[in-house]
C-alpha cells in the first residue's frame, strides 16, 4: 500500500477533475493542496461553435479531445437532432472521454489502447487512410495542432468545433511559495502542458528558488520536456491515470 505520510502535494488540475487523486493522496496519508492552474470556462459567444456544427451530420469522423469537449458540445449536438445522424463515427483521446461519450448514448468509440494522446490515436489504422474524409475535432479554444495537421497531410478535410476555453485562475504562486517556506510543500502534480506553461510563467521561467526545491510529477514525457530543460526536478508517471500518478508520487525522494 502506498504511504505518503508527511507529504505535502499540490494538485494543479481543474478542481472537478482533481477529486479522485486528492482523495487517494489523503487516503495514503499525504496532504493534498488544491492549486488549479487550469479552469474550464464557457465561451463568451457560441456563434462560431454553432456554425461549426452545422454540417455535423456530413462528417466521417468526429474526434473529441477531452471529457470537457464532450460535456460542452454534446448537449448542443443532442438538442440539434431529433433523430441522431448515422454517419459520423466517433473517436476519443482516452477512456475518460470515451466514457463521457457513452453516457450520451454513443456506443462505439475509437480510442488508443495504451497511451492516451494525439500521437497514439493518429497511429491507429482507422486514422491512416483518411483521404477525402471529413473530420471534425471538438476541443477547447487553442491547443495542439498536431492532430489537425497530421490528418490534413493524409488528405482529410479537417475543421475545429471549439466549445469551451481554458483560463488560469491563479494570479501568482505566493501560496505555494509560503507553503514551501514552512516545509509544507514537497511535490507538485502537473498533468497538462498548458498548466506547466502557467506554472513556469509565474515563476520567472521556472527559476524561482522554491520551485527548485521540489519535485514535479507529470503524466506524460511531453509535459516533462520544458521543465527538465530548465533544470527542474521532474518525475514522469509510467502510465496515464490516477493510480500511476499515485505510484509516481510514492517514488519522490523528498529528503
Amino acid at each position: 500500500m502506498t504511504d505518503l505520510t508527511g507529504r505535502h502535494i499540490a494538485v494543479t488540475r481543474p478542481v472537478d477533475q482533481a477529486t479522485r487523486l486528492t482523495r487517494m493522496i489523503e487516503t495514503a496519508g499525504g496532504q493534498a493542496i488544491d492549486f488549479p492552474l487550469i479552469a474550464i470556462a464557457p465561451l463568451k459567444n457560441y456563434s462560431a461553435f454553432e456554425q461549426a456544427i452545422e454540417d455535423f451530420a456530413a462528417q466521417d469522423w468526429v474526434i473529441f479531445i477531452s471529457s470537457n469537449a464532450v460535456q460542452h458540445a454534446m448537449p448542443s449536438l443532442k438538442a440539434k437532432f431529433s433523430q441522431w445522424p448515422a454517419k459520423p463515427r466517433f473517436a476519443a483521446i482516452g477512456p475518460v472521454t470515451t466514457t463521457e461519450l457513452q453516457q450520451y448514448g454513443i456506443a462505439t468509440v475509437l480510442q488508443p489502447e495504451h497511451r492516451f494522446d494525439s500521437e497514439s490515436l493518429l497511429a491507429l489504422p482507422q486514422m491512416q487512410s483518411v483521404e477525402d474524409q471529413r473530420i471534425m475535432i471538438v476541443r477547447g479554444v487553442g491547443g495542439r495542432e498536431l492532430m489537425a495537421d497530421t490528418l490534413r497531410s493524409r488528405g482529410a478535410e479537417v475543421r475545429f468545433a471549439e466549445c469551451y476555453r481554458r483560463i488560469n485562475p491563479q494570479t501568482d504562486t505566493g501560496k505555494l511559495h509560503a507553503l514551501w517556506q514552512n516545509g509544507q510543500l514537497d511535490t507538485i502534480v502537473v498533468t497538462s502542458s498548458e498548466a506547466m506553461r502557467h506554472l513556469l510563467a509565474m515563476t520567472n521561467n521556472g527559476s524561482a528558488e522554491w520551485l527548485l526545491g521540489i519535485t514535479i510529477c507529470v503524466n506524460h514525457a511531453r509535459i516533462a520536456e520544458l521543465p527538465s530543460s530548465l533544470g527542474l526536478r521532474v518525475l514522469v508517471a509510467t502510465a496515464p491515470g490516477d493510480d500511476a500518478m499515485l505510484q509516481c508520487l510514492s517514488e519522490v525522494n523528498h529528503d
